[in-house]
């Protein structure tokens, strides 16, 4: 979504992020596609290089791999059994 300043005026009942739509490039107030910071967030990444790690990223040109291995965030990730 766009700017979370935007959006985060209280309490929602989903907040649904949407990382891709094809190769479309969307930068309009209320939405940016790519999601502009998926790849600073292993929550995203992890998950998602587990299905497809070598989705290219439109803008960046790098695969869910790369971004994976490039990215600062070092939180943990784990599986829910």
């Amino acid at each position: 979504m766009g700017s979370a300043k935007a959006f985060a005026k209280g309490p929602r009942i989903i907040d649904l992020d949407i990382l891709y739509f094809d190769d479309a490039v969307i930068d309009s107030a209320g939405l940016q596609i790519p999601h502009p910071r998926m790849a600073d967030r292993r929550f995203v990444l992890v998950p998602l290089a587990e299905i497809a790690p070598g989705l290219r990223h439109p803008v960046s040109q790098k695969t869910t791999a790369e971004m994976l291995q490039a990215t600062s965030d070092r939180s943990e990730v784990r599986e829910i059994p």
